[in-house]
């Protein structure tokens, strides 16, 4: 279940969110970039624009800066990770 709502007047972030799944083993995510990706279209239609400023407000908290190309039809997501897990998949 993903929680949204715009940012406070004056703020520097766009909107912020929080995601829980609890269902899956997930009480709550840090910082979703799955979830960014759908928000960004539905903040695209609320405000009429394509960059935002995002804040995830759960105990770690992240920034995300979102950017949806319509042209391309896909969101790119920036901020800062941290590398939890590396792999590869044999096709």
């Amino acid at each position: 279940m993903m929680v949204t709502a715009a940012a406070s007047p004056g703020s520097t972030f766009d909107f912020c969110s929080r995601y829980f799944a609890p269902r899956f083993g997930i009480n709550e995510d840090p910082v979703t970039g799955s979830a960014h990706c759908a928000l960004a279209h539905y903040w695209n239609l609320k405000m009429n624009k394509c960059d935002f400023l995002a804040y995830q407000a759960s105990s770690r908290g992240g920034t995300v800066k979102v950017h949806l190309d319509k042209e391309k039809q896909r969101v790119l997501l920036r901020g800062k990770a941290i590398t939890v897990m590396e792999g590869c998949v044999l096709v």
